[in-house]
């Protein structure tokens, strides 16, 4: 079972010079997810009159992040294993592929790099607002939820089989391109529901900028449980303790 495997690590863990590079690598990658994603979103806002709720707009959404994504992912891949989401970091450490004392680094740094991305945003569009993550008419919380539960259960379970599987063979060199597609088929999915997040991160930048926390804890609760059934799912049925090989302490991608 994958809980078996799950380590807490040691705080010493946290401040070794490759955590730390990791960290930053978390970082970066997320500010560069953050600040395009969330900018097509106010580009598009400008140019339109505030069209980034029509179909277009959300066609342009999912493109823009499924394109920073793949992005993200692959820049940080080799250094910290390109997790750019907390719900992901989540789900690796359910499987048991790195500590808890890393994901708490990786978690603070993917927030931090979400709020920066937003306060640059912010700043350089003359101080337009980053749109926090809400619920549509007639969507309530728990439907929001389920929303999140699934969604991010369909992209920690892709990060599980092109990336984290130690069976994946060649088709992890195509992980992030996979990644960034699912998320962007999920926003054309739920986007016009509650904003399809799928990332605590994500939500977690433009709430503090706007400063704006309406049903935020549905942009946590759901990811991070659709990461944890999707991690116990992939290791238990599909990796399994007799054919599972230890993993470094970051996703393999």
């Amino acid at each position: 079972m994958p809980i078996s495997r799950i380590a807490v690590g040691s705080p010493a863990e946290a401040s070794h010079p490759d955590a730390l590079k990791a960290g930053l690598a978390e970082f970066i990658s997320t500010l560069i997810f953050v600040f395009a994603g969330q900018g097509s979103g106010m580009a598009f806002n400008k140019l339109t009159d505030d069209g980034s709720t029509t179909p277009a707009g959300l066609v342009a959404a999912a493109i823009a992040h499924a394109f920073a994504l793949f992005v993200a992912v692959s820049v940080g891949a080799n250094i910290s294993g390109g997790h750019v989401n907390p719900a992901v970091t989540f789900g690796a450490f359910i499987g048991g592929h790195i500590t808890l004392a890393r994901s708490i680094l990786y978690w603070i740094a993917q927030l931090l790099g979400s709020v920066v991305a937003c306060l640059l945003l912010k700043f350089s569009t003359g101080g337009l607002t980053t749109s926090a993550f809400g619920l549509s008419s007639g969507v309530s919380e728990w439907n929001a939820v389920v929303f999140e539960i699934v969604m991010t259960f369909g992209l920690v379970y892709t990060v599980y089989a092109t990336a984290i599987d130690p069976k994946k063979g060649s088709i992890g060199t195509i992980a992030p391109i996979a990644i960034g597609f699912i998320v962007g088929a999920n926003i054309l999915a739920g986007g016009a529901f509650d904003g399809a997040s799928m990332n605590p991160a994500v939500a977690f930048g433009p709430a503090v900028v706007s400063w704006t926390w309406t049903s935020h804890w549905v942009y946590w609760l759901g990811p991070f449980a659709g990461a944890a059934i999707a991690a116990v799912i992939y290791e238990v049925i599909f990796i399994g303790v007799h054919t599972h090989e230890q993993l470094p302490s970051t996703a393999d991608y």
